[in-house]
């Protein structure tokens, strides 16, 4: 795929729109392609995380359940799997599976941690991004909580 098609399927999600355009690019010219067929897992639930997927074509399952049971969310192209992963070591809470022929771009932690500091710019933006998502899901957790006692 063309870089240019990855950094405009990266500038599409919010963590990444916040960034610089060349830290974008630097993300996008750096990161693995990883193609897959059908059955084919990505990660497993459990599994270390050492960054995201942003999936380039195909359908990829996610699936928490481990009991076989159909999955609870299957995303295609463009889709970031593993937001989390970028900033914060985690477990994968879920399972993902190729649906069918699949590409995904795998975009380490220390790569992306690598392109915010060499973008001071980038860094501020996704800093301020992050507190307004965290806010937001204060408030939320807030009003589940007085729904709860009401």
């Amino acid at each position: 795929m063309a870089l240019e098609t990855e950094v405009e399927l990266l500038r599409a999600l919010p963590l990444f729109s916040e960034l610089e355009s060349e830290a974008v690019r630097l993300i996008a010219f750096s990161a693995e392609s990883k193609s897959m067929r059908a059955g084919d897992v990505l990660f497993r639930q459990g599994d270390a995380s050492d960054g995201g997927y942003l999936v380039i074509s195909g359908a990829i399952a996610l699936d928490a359940s481990q009991n076989g049971a159909i999955a609870a969310k299957v995303v295609g192209p463009g889709a970031l799997i593993g937001e989390l992963a970028l900033l914060a070591s985690t477990r994968r809470p879920a399972t993902a599976i190729a649906r069918q022929t699949s590409t995904v771009l795998k975009i380490s932690r220390a790569l992306f941690l690598r392109a915010i500091e060499a973008s001071p710019t980038s860094a501020e933006r996704l800093k301020r991004l992050l507190t307004i998502q965290l806010e937001s899901l204060t408030l939320d957790l807030e009003k589940t909580r007085k729904a709860f006692l009401e």
